[in-house]
């Protein structure tokens, strides 16, 4: 069988053990157009059992793809290191680096296998290790939601606060992708959750970003906190406004003064509520008709805001600007007035 029909065939399933177990070192090592060995097809689907014991060395598990990706990083990402012999998981190997800086340790903290690795060898050494954009392997970890198969002893404020080349802890990271419930509570301080990225941005700006505003403490959304603001004026409230997340602000915070906070575009977050169609989150008694008729920089209203959106309906009636009458036209037309709205 040629070369592609093998892969084709492997990776459908089509191969059985006893035809793969005869297969010659030639056809084994044979690549595809990305450069992938049948191994790493092997490490890839777990089926790295299948290939005959004298498969399972350095001359085959070490040998990398277009991409600078072996085996070893193969079988880390989908969750297989354990197939991989003990004597093939050294520090060096561990280490060895694709072409985009990503080392088998990465891969495995990304895959959820650094359990897999032979007892006592992950150490505080190998957790720091940093991919070219500065992550380690919690940062790794937090991103793929696998923070909960890293050993606990590496759970710790002092390790979760560094950063990467961005400034993001890994909290931050968590936050960004939803995976804030992996981290204990313990660890989710003050200082945790309102430590800076190079752009500004606390936790509490991710989590409402990401739309999981709702894994953070109630206790730390407070109106403080809220109206952070990001090196681009962004605040933590117009976040949690434009993605749905005002619901999980505590009733006692969430107040008239904090919803006319504006940002640097003059916007507040009734506009951003509006525009995104979460104005329905927003309880009717904070709202007057004067917060409706609030123009940002450009001279939009909230109000504005929800009809060029599509979303007006969720503007209570009551608060509706009224249609301009017969003078007040005549004045926006002389442009002598504003459209009241």
């Amino acid at each position: 069988m040629e070369t592609t029909a093998l892969h084709e065939a492997f990776r459908a399933g089509q191969l059985p053990p006893e035809e793969i177990r005869p297969l010659t070192a030639e056809q084994l090592l044979a690549r595809n157009a990305a450069g992938n060995t049948l191994v790493h097809l092997a490490a890839k689907y777990g089926r790295l059992g299948d290939l005959a014991a004298t498969v399972l060395t350095p001359r085959f598990l070490l040998v990398k793809n277009d991409a600078g990706y072996t085996p070893l990083h193969h079988a880390a990402q989908s969750g297989h290191l354990g197939q991989i012999p003990p004597a093939l998981l050294t520090r060096a190997n561990l280490l060895a680096r694709s072409h985009s800086g990503y080392t088998v340790l990465h891969l495995a903290a990304a895959g959820g296998s650094l359990g897999q690795l032979p007892p006592g060898l992950l150490d505080e050494g190998l957790v720091l290790t940093r991919t070219d954009l500065g992550n380690n392997l919690l940062h790794e970890a937090a991103e793929n939601g696998t923070l909960d198969r890293v050993p606990a002893v590496f759970h710790t404020a002092r390790l979760f606060n560094l950063t990467n080349l961005s400034g993001e802890t890994v909290l931050h990271i968590a936050a960004l992708n939803g995976n804030l419930a992996q981290i204990s509570p313990a660890l989710l301080t003050a200082e945790a959750l309102l430590a800076q990225t190079n752009a500004g941005d606390t936790v509490l700006h991710a989590a409402a970003i990401s739309g999981h505003l709702g894994d953070t403490p109630a206790s730390f959304l407070i109106h403080d906190h809220l109206v952070r603001r990001s090196k681009s004026g962004f605040t933590v409230i117009h976040a949690a406004a434009e993605t749905g997340q005002l619901g999980h602000i505590p009733a006692a915070q969430l107040t008239a003064d904090l919803l006319v906070t504006r940002n640097d575009d003059g916007d507040t977050p009734l506009h951003a509520a509006a525009a995104a169609g979460h104005f329905d989150q927003i309880p009717p008694a904070l709202l007057t008709a004067e917060m409706l008729a609030l123009r940002n920089y450009t001279g939009v209203t909230p109000w504005a805001a929800a009809m060029h959106a599509g979303h007006a309906e969720q503007i209570p009636l009551e608060l509706r600007p009224k249609p301009p009458g017969i003078l007040q036209q005549a004045m926006i037309k002389l442009g002598l007035s504003r459209p009241p709205f």
